[in-house]
């Protein structure tokens, strides 16, 4: 079943719940993802031990290169879709965009949550890790019905045959699809996904030292940044008239 238009407009809150409420299964599984899986690849290790804590420190790290990729990721989709587009909690099926990623995957900004929750994932407990895997992968398949239901409705033949050729979530090891020659624009869309990178920052920074206090602020901080670059980069575009 589609996601609805409220879910649509709210996603990134949504998201956000999602999360939070895997943080919060804790109180249903005290045993933290990151231990519970190096119990299960090395069950005498000792946890508190320095090669445990070492090899927990690799666990933690894993996670934030998951995350850096899924900012990555992103970054290159937001790069040809813009910011002001990617972050609108409004639904735009005018057009369809067919260059970077786009090419190998229809939904590459959706597809990005996955290894992003995976890898913040690892700093709650198995059942909240688990949580926040399934619970995201079904509420951002919804949306991609959703967005597909508009873009067919909207963009006619052209998109059937785009639906043909690209892979909906698994990306293609090739382009499907030959470029459009749209270019791409880097800085407004690092900027729109500075917030993600920022996880990483903190999920790293988290593994280096073991500190949840500074993890935490490095987590505000990129709430803070989304919330006055993403406004700004939208003001900006609707100043100079850009379109898609």
């Amino acid at each position: 079943m589609r996601a609805s238009k409220f879910e649509f407009e709210q996603r990134f809150w949504i998201i956000g719940l999602i999360i939070s409420m895997g943080f919060f299964l804790y109180f249903a599984d005290r045993v933290n993802f990151a231990a519970g899986l190096l119990s299960l690849l090395a069950p005498t290790i000792d946890l508190d031990g320095a090669r445990g804590i070492f090899f927990l420190r690799l666990i933690f790290g894993a996670g934030a290169v998951l995350i850096f990729l899924a900012a990555l990721l992103r970054t290159w989709a937001t790069a040809y879709l813009r910011t002001e587009i990617v972050h609108d909690s409004s639904q735009h099926s005018e057009a369809l965009v067919a260059d970077g990623p786009f090419r190998y995957v229809r939904n590459p900004l959706y597809l990005a949550n996955l290894p992003m929750v995976a890898g913040i994932g690892v700093m709650a407990s198995r059942l909240g890790w688990l949580f926040m895997l399934v619970g995201t992968w079904v509420f951002v398949y919804r949306l991609i019905l959703r967005e597909e239901d508009g873009l067919r409705q909207s963009q006619g033949e052209s998109y059937r045959a785009y639906l043909k050729a690209v892979p909906r979530f698994w990306p293609a090891l090739a382009p499907r699809v030959p470029s459009g020659g749209a270019q791409p624009r880097w800085g407004q869309a690092i900027g729109g996904e500075t917030i993600f990178w920022l996880f990483g920052v903190a999920v790293l920074c988290f593994a280096f030292t073991l500190n949840i206090k500074l993890t935490w602020i490095v987590f505000g901080a990129g709430f803070a940044v989304y919330f006055i670059v993403v406004p700004l980069l939208g003001k900006r575009a609707a100043a100079s008239g850009t379109k898609l």
